[in-house]
């Protein structure tokens, strides 16, 4: 076959816009072949934390492939993925401190699970097999994973080859009217994964998994305050493993190294990858508590495993990424940078009367349009506004993220979390460019705008 005259890529375009070959990325900006840049706005699939193209970490790459690109975990072990695993428990909180190797945050979150389920089995639970998780969200596109994630779109094709996990809802307390103060919304939300774990029997009930900071799927969803504590109460309660899908909060986009860190939260096993590794190499990692490993390795080890587990290259990259992130102190720029981007998106809001809301934390950022700002009611359908918009913003040399809002069937929400690298400069860009894309937008259907 002819590679030229039928590009494998095809099967995955049709019907879509193709992208320009790129030739070179640096920093916040990445170029095309006909030498035309953009602002990654949404670090890829915030993914490239530390920005692209970083000298050290590059160094530290060709130095490890000088050595060794591959060394199989169960012939040897390396110095790379030793030395990441000790930076990577360091990061974590106290007992948290086994560490297991993916290429990425699908392979993360089956880990997670599987592990959970082992250690279910090591202590005499055997009746305990179901994780639940919320709805709407997106936890990976493995079977395992994708039967915990909560998007009609993404799940309903395979719903005959897996079986689906219960949901409880997200907590979307911005959607809410009624009388409730947020920190009641919160325990409100927080009570359903008790009714939840009631309703399935807690007997068999394994696990609830959950983004401390919502991803793509809610667009950088916040609970109020009070739902984070009620939940690790709850799954206290009744011996249930909490797991923190930190794939895209994790590695200090939302201004900490885990997101769970912003409640003092003390999750049972936390799934990495994106900023982790920040796309210099495919990495990510199941981080466990060691009263989860123990009774498994005792019990026989982890049935569990795959090729490129703790590959010494990924591990070099990903290690030279938290380097990076500390001499930087890109946590503490994720905090100042988001919060200034943050305001910048709220001020929108008076000049677009269709952006419905803004939110997020550090550089993890998202606003959503609607019809109704009273109601939220989203905009029709067939307006395709999560595709418009992102068009708008790519002919001005903005990349930003979006997806649909509710379950990945309707409603807009676009995801704005450029490198943690991030400065001023590179805010007031991000704003002009996006600025000239809702109004483009917004004259395209006749949406209303006010003035600057």
């Amino acid at each position: 076959m002819n590679l030229l005259q039928h590009p494998a890529s095809n099967l995955f375009y049709q019907g879509r816009t193709r992208r320009p070959l790129v030739a070179e990325a640096r920093g916040v900006y990445i170029w095309d072949v006909d030498g035309r840049r953009y602002l990654d706005g949404s670090s890829g699939a915030m993914v490239a934390n530390i920005g692209h193209s970083n000298e050290r970490v590059l160094a530290a790459m060709r130095a490890q492939m000088e050595k060794a690109t591959f060394a199989y975990r169960l012939h040897f072990e390396n110095e790379p993925a030793e030395r990441l695993a000790r930076a990577t428990a360091a990061r974590m909180p106290a007992g948290l401190n086994r560490v297991f190797f993916v290429s990425g945050g699908s392979e993360a979150v089956e880990s997670a699970i599987k592990l959970a389920r082992q250690y279910a089995l090591a202590t005499g639970q055997e009746r305990r097999w179901k994780v639940i998780s919320r709805f709407p969200s997106y936890h990976g596109a493995t079977l395992g994973a994708l039967a915990l994630t909560g998007m009609t779109n993404m799940t309903e094709p395979f719903a005959p080859m897996m079986r689906e996990m219960p949901k409880v809802p997200a907590p979307t307390c911005y959607l809410d009217r009624d009388d409730l103060t947020d920190e009641e919304r919160g325990l409100r939300y927080a009570e359903m994964l008790r009714e939840k774990i009631l309703a399935e029997g807690p007997e068999t009930v394994l696990a609830f998994i959950m983004e401390p900071v919502g991803g793509a799927a809610t667009g950088a969803l916040v609970a109020p305050d009070s739902y984070y504590a009620r939940i690790a109460e709850i799954c206290r309660e009744f011996g249930i493993l909490l797991i923190f899908d930190e794939v895209m909060t994790g590695a200090g986009r939302t201004g900490r190294f885990l997101a769970g860190e912003h409640w003092g939260l003390q999750p049972d096993i936390v799934a990495l990858s994106k900023g982790f590794a920040a796309g210099y190499a495919p990495l990510g990692a199941m981080v466990a508590h060691e009263k989860i490993v123990e009774p498994v390795l005792a019990s026989g080890g982890f049935v569990h495993g795959f090729t490129y587990a703790g590959n010494p290259l990924a591990c070099a990259a990903g290690l030279a990424v938290l380097e990076e992130i500390e001499r930087e102190g890109l946590c503490a720029n994720a905090e100042a940078m988001g919060g200034r981007l943050k305001a910048e998106l709220e001020g929108l809001k008076a000049r677009y009367p269709f952006i419905g809301d803004v939110r997020g934390k550090g550089l993890l950022l998202a606003f959503e349009l609607v019809a109704d700002t009273g109601t939220m009611e989203p905009l029709p359908k067939e307006m395709d506004a999560h595709i418009h918009l992102v068009e708008e913003a790519y002919r001005r040399g903005l990349i930003i993220y979006s997806r649909r809002t509710c379950g990945g069937t309707a409603g807009d929400h676009f995801m704005v979390c450029p490198p943690l690298i991030v400065n001023e400069d590179h805010i007031g860009e991000i704003m002009e460019k996006l600025t000239a894309a809702l109004d483009a937008f917004a004259g395209r259907f006749g949406l209303p705008v006010g003035n600057h």
